[in-house]
């Protein structure tokens, strides 16, 4: 598994943690940076799974 799906993850973990604070305190600005957070993760996470299928076709292709 690449370290961009993990890292990813991770952030998308936080970001949701940071959302469900902000929003029990009417906190807005830690909303939307628990969201900026998921969103950066998510696009991190789909950016490793893309690696991780390119170096699988190219060990395809390798063997």
């Amino acid at each position: 598994m690449d370290s961009d799906r993990i890292e990813g993850k991770g952030k998308n973990l936080v970001g949701k943690g940071k959302e469900g604070v902000g929003n029990v305190t009417h906190d807005s600005d830690l909303q939307a940076e628990g969201q900026s957070d998921q969103a950066e993760g998510s696009v991190q996470e789909k950016f490793g799974k893309a690696k991780d299928k390119v170096r699988n076709v190219v060990d395809d292709i390798k063997r």
